[in-house]
């Protein structure tokens, strides 16, 4: 399939997309390249190929939800500016 220019000014039209004229061509060899790409694809045999329309058969492998390191407050607060008591202290910023 090749589009022409009168075609390429009707999708923009169509698009709400405003093309000068000058541009015209190049977006003609641009849309012409990805339709060429598209009829390559279709070209391609999938006999036997299952649809796919995401990863809903995969299953993901879970962690066991734990806590594996805490209660280290010390260490953690040890590089704030500013602490109030074991709490990060930071400026009112709301008056």
């Amino acid at each position: 399939m090749s589009l022409d220019a009168t075609t390429i000014r009707r999708v923009a039209s169509l698009a709400r997309l405003r093309v000068e004229e000058a541009d015209v061509p190049r977006l003609q060899a641009e849309l012409n390249g990805i339709l060429g790409w598209i009829e390559q694809l279709q070209s391609v045999d999938t006999t036997g190929v299952e649809p796919l329309a995401g990863g809903g058969d995969t299953v993901l492998p879970l962690r066991p939800d734990a806590v594996t390191d805490g209660g280290q407050a010390e260490a953690v607060l040890a590089n704030a500016p500013d602490r109030a008591g074991s709490f990060f202290a930071v400026p009112k910023v709301v008056e």
